[in-house]
């Protein structure tokens, strides 16, 4: 298999083929919008091409500020929120040890910006206390509250263990090319920055700089990664008959059927953050005019020992999509036990990972019997190659399922409501007469 699948047979009970088919007008008039340019929001559409338009100065940039960083440094601090940090998460939990900062390792990367939760930044300042420790800090504006107050507090404690001088150089600012308080400061300050692309909104930055700085400076291959997404973008739109359009409707099928709900499943837990990054993704793209599936996201078979039950014979309003890992990096087998207390001697021999694709195909089964339409993205192996194409196959399936609903699936009008309600309670000048209003509603 040389790149990722995807398989939707188990949804046929639910969705007639005549439907699915049905829908195939307005998948491939989708991807033709996206296409020519004539899609709603289509002043966001630079993460189409994204993947052949990355230069290989850019790469060679980027890769020799990450290794700069890590000579200066032990621990990076990536500071942002939403799209700004969860692409770049989720490539680096995927790709890391599952216990990498448990013990001694040469690079540390830690996120910070992406709550205000007062203990968290009281720990982190402590723990970074001792610590070596440079700042990647990403916000087109530098005025977002969230990575604005982290960048604050992180910056005051470089500048005092480090100076100035040294603090600049590791400090990189990932911001917009000539306006914005984060782009005026690095020029005052000389700090190494990368440009956010206008035409590229925040869930959809993952291979700019916003995402494969951070991953790069994890020491991932990001060249694989770009890769990845290159290779997916030329099958899928070269291609009509592609696995992007067929997602995109049978997702859009099941939705006009009452299944309001998309669960992404994984049964891998390096995946999780992916699930994270897939869930912003599609619901800050598709939640608008009281339109849209609710993206949530599970982990098995953890999760189906807490949500397995409302899963299997809660309300029918679930759609599942499972990510499928067909091969393991490493193979760990289970031994036989002489007193064979728990029972298990008949799996002595077996690969966990044989048990955990019977749990998989299991699990399936019994949604599908329960009543969940059930469909499957397989990844031959998890490495940046496939994560690469992995994450252009949901993008792209997420711009045609916007157009299939008809909405513009590039803005998100509604991010703004709480942050004007927490301007208007903070006092913050220029909210007065807002602070009033929502004053007299407490």
């Amino acid at each position: 298999m040389n790149n990722i699948q995807f398989d939707s047979s188990k949804i046929s009970k639910f969705v007639s083929k005549e439907e699915i088919d049905a829908l195939y007008p307005e998948a491939l008039e989708g991807l033709k919008r996206l296409k020519d340019g004539t899609s709603k929001g289509n002043d966001f559409l630079g993460w189409l091409n994204l993947p052949a338009d990355i230069t290989p100065e850019l790469l060679a940039d980027i890769e020799k500020t990450a290794a700069d960083l890590r000579s200066r440094t032990r621990v990076v601090v990536v500071i942002g929120i939403g799209g700004s940090y969860l692409g770049a998460r989720a490539v680096i939990e995927a790709l890391s040890d599952s216990f990498h900062n448990y013990g001694q390792a040469d690079m540390k990367i830690i996120f910070a910006g992406h709550n205000i939760g007062e203990d968290y930044y009281h720990e982190l300042l402590n723990y970074l206390e001792d610590k070596e420790f440079g700042i990647c800090v990403i916000s087109k504006s530098g005025t977002t509250t969230e990575p604005a107050i982290a960048f604050r507090l992180l910056k005051e404690l470089l500048e005092k263990k480090a100076g100035r001088e040294e603090a600049g150089k590791r400090i990189v600012a990932i911001t917009d090319a000539n306006k914005g308080a984060l782009r005026i400061l690095a020029t005052q300050e000389g700090y190494k920055t990368f440009v956010i692309p206008d035409n590229v909104g925040g869930r959809f930055s993952v291979l700019t700089p916003v995402g494969l700085l951070p991953i790069a400076i994890a020491g991932f291959d990001i060249r694989e990664l770009v890769k990845g997404a290159r290779e997916m973008r030329r099958v899928c739109l070269e291609n009509e008959d592609n696995i992007a359009v067929k997602y995109a409707a049978a997702r859009s099928a099941l939705y006009r059927k009452g299944y309001v709900v998309e669960l992404l499943a994984n049964f891998n837990p390096k995946l999780h953050y992916i699930t994270e990054w897939w869930k912003q993704l599609y619901g800050e793209s598709e939640g608008k005019e009281r339109k849209g599936i609710f993206p949530a996201g599970a982990d098995f078979t953890t999760d189906l020992h807490s949500m397995g039950q409302y899963i299997q014979e809660g309300m029918r309003m679930l759609m599942e999509t499972v990510i499928s890992v067909e091969k393991p990096d490493y193979r760990v087998e289970i031994p036989a036990d002489s007193a064979n207390l728990d029972k298990l001697n008949f799996l002595a021999g077996k690969r966990v990972d044989q048990v955990n694709k019977m749990a998989e195909l299991g699990t399936q089964i019994a949604h599908v019997d329960g009543g969940v339409p059930n469909m499957k993205v397989v990844i031959p192996v998890l490495n940046a190659l496939y994560i690469g194409q992995l994450f252009y196959f949901f993008e792209l399936a997420c711009g045609i399922s916007g157009n299939i609903l008809g909405v513009n699936p590039f803005d998100q009008p509604g991010v703004e409501a709480y942050k004007n309600n927490m301007f208007a309670l903070l006092d913050k000048p220029g909210y007065e007469e807002a602070s009033k209003a929502i004053k007299a509603k407490i």
